[in-house]
């Protein structure tokens, strides 16, 4: 278990003064720098809460309340911090701003090259999360107290907490989605087939392109060649417009630049009141001083320098403003040549250097019109040759997915049965090679099936179990996936975080012994990693590392939603009144401490 010591507020601007500020710090068994850790969630003005502030800390964090208090209204929230998509209908009403903040103990190894790719800086060992819904504006993403994007938040996400929703079916997800969990746990690294059918298709349609029929092809031509041939008689140079522009304004003002060119000179260098003048000036003064007081001896080099420099600055200024002269042939022949420039940037831009980059396509474009036949058996090569990449690559794929489905398939099995079942699972990974299959992911198709009860048949789950059996199906495959991923990351040495593991009334549909089984798996899985629960069973509360209560109340008129953390008198009543109801009884009471002692606390 992890242990806990209080210290001094120190999270930052983002905790609003008079409200709950405590900081906490975690020194945890699951190793400091493999395991994310939520420390600390606010949430403000969110739907029903006005504000609530909850510590968590490692273990098993089980949250209870009746039903509508709010409990996946938290959720919810947490899931913003991950970059879920914000809506201003989930501010409170008679508010215009709802925050949602939290404080992670953080997998630095693997946050740190995120912060620093974004340009964030760390924050004392804390990760920090602020997000701001704003009615009528763009909301405000803050990390670390420093401003940044929802899209910064999505690529933390991965390495911070998993939310596992109620009722969340595996053949809900589209078939990337079913794809993509069995690659997770597998570790899948896709990109040498994305890469080859980026190729293969770059190659197909070049290909096609130069297969168009012939009254096409000729129309391109033309269209092309005209093209072509207009922009290579402007015969544009980079920056040539920049520079027309500039040549311009001085044209222009002619008399004006050479006046000012001039004065200047004379100013610096030229009458006897100049700037050099004085300066010299000066200097001989100084080394007048020098022969009584030593003390400006280093000013002279400084002055020296300034002179020099002077000098050098009106010689410049004399050349320019003699070369500068009134020419309105030349003016006329700049203006022509950047309203020949613009009509190119109209037709072929924005800017100059598209034009000049479409020059070059269109270029490439003829010579393989002019070269069909030629072009054609390159392409056809290259086009075979990236099919034999992806081809290989998307086997390796197939064959990688395969191994990790039986291995799933085992673990999934054994978990299933762990959760007070008797059941049979089977990942099936499907597709053949045809071209009308590939994907950047390769070209398996992935079910997961079950057979719920001893001598029935395989079926799709959401098909053949019922909901009790579902949500069970669903926390073993889950894990599984998890646990997957973390040996895998032991093995390779990649550091791959723990996360924080949220299951949202996954319990769905069960009770008695299977809630049981269910409540000593998540109480299994909270000893390598923090998880976070929303029950309505007893039996799984009573599993509790700590258990927090939510609940609803009406004060002033206004709805308000409540978490506080329950001490073990406090947990047994709850328990209690999760058995029995609203009316608590001795008897209710005594099973409630039962149940308690049962689960090892």
């Amino acid at each position: 278990m992890g242990k806990w010591s209080h210290g001094p507020a120190s999270h930052g601007p983002w905790l609003t003064p008079g409200c709950f500020t405590a900081t906490l710090r975690l020194t945890s068994d699951f190793g400091e720098l493999e395991t994310a850790v939520l420390l600390e969630l606010r949430v403000e003005n969110y739907a029903v809460i006005d504000n609530v502030a909850v510590e968590f800390a490692a273990g098993l964090n089980l949250l209870t309340g009746e039903t509508g208090a709010g409990k996946s209204i938290l959720i919810d929230a947490l899931a913003l911090l991950l970059g879920d998509k914000a809506s201003a209908e989930g501010i409170r009403h008679g508010t215009d701003r709802a925050t949602v903040s939290a404080v992670f103990e953080a997998a630095w190894p693997i946050i740190q090259p995120v912060l620093e790719a974004n340009g964030i800086d760390s924050e004392d060992g804390h990760l920090i999360l602020r997000r701001e819904i704003a009615a009528g504006s763009r909301g405000r993403v803050f990390i670390n107290n420093q401003p940044a994007t929802v899209a910064v938040l999505k690529q933390l996400a991965p390495h911070l907490v998993v939310i596992h929703a109620q009722n969340e079916a595996v053949l809900s997800f589209d078939a990337a989605s079913r794809l993509a969990l069995l690659d997770s746990f597998a570790g899948c690294d896709h990109a040498a087939a994305g890469k080859a059918l980026e190729e293969w298709n770059r190659a197909r349609y070049r290909i096609a392109e130069l297969e168009r029929d012939e009254h096409d092809r000729l129309q391109l031509l033309d269209l092309w060649s005209y093209q072509q041939k207009e922009i290579a008689a402007a015969n544009p140079q980079p920056g040539e417009d920049a520079n027309l522009e500039a040549e311009k304004r001085v044209l222009a003002n002619a008399e004006r630049v050479r006046h000012s060119a001039m004065s200047a000179y004379e100013a610096l260098y030229e009458n006897n009141a100049s700037a050099s003048v004085l300066v010299r000036a000066a200097i001989r003064q100084i080394e007048d001083l020098l022969r009584f007081d030593e003390q400006f001896r280093d000013a002279l080099p400084e002055l020296e320098s300034a002179r020099i420099t002077m000098e050098d600055i009106a010689q410049r200024l004399r050349d320019y403003g003699q070369g500068v002269e009134a020419s309105p042939e030349r003016l006329a022949e700049v203006e022509d040549r950047l309203a020949a420039l613009d009509r190119l940037k109209r037709k072929y831009g924005p800017a100059l250097e598209d034009v000049i980059a479409l020059a070059d396509e269109l270029k490439r474009k003829l010579g393989e019109m002019e070269n069909k036949d030629e072009v054609l058996r390159s392409l056809r090569l290259e086009l075979a040759a990236a099919a034999g990449k992806y081809v290989e690559s998307a086997r390796a794929l197939s064959r990688q997915r395969y191994e990790a489905a039986r291995r799933l398939e085992k673990l999934v099995e054994g978990e299933i049965n762990e959760l007070a079942m008797k059941a049979r699972f089977k990942v099936e990974v499907s597709g053949t090679d045809e071209e009308g299959n590939w994907t950047a992911r390769g070209f398996d198709h992935v079910r997961y099936l079950i057979s719920a009860n001893p001598g029935e048949p395989l079926g799709p789950v959401d098909e053949i179990a019922s909901g009790g059996e579902l949500s069970r199906a669903m926390l073993a495959l889950k894990t599984s996936v998890e646990a997957g991923q973390a040996r895998r990351g032991t093995r390779n040495g990649s550091g791959a975080a723990q996360r924080t593991l949220v299951f949202d009334e996954i319990d769905s549909g069960i009770g008695g012994r299977a809630a049981e089984a269910v409540g000593r798996k998540l109480k299994q899985l909270s000893r390598t990693k923090q998880v976070l629960c929303i029950t309505h069973l007893p039996q799984i509360a009573s599993f509790a590392d700590q258990h927090y209560l939510i609940e609803k109340r009406e004060a002033g008129g206004r709805t308000r939603t409540s978490v506080r953390r329950l001490d073990r008198e406090e947990r047994t009543r709850e328990i209690a009144r999760m058995i029995s109801g609203a009316k608590l009884t001795d008897t209710s009471l005594k099973h409630a401490e039962q149940m308690i002692k049962g689960s090892g606390q």
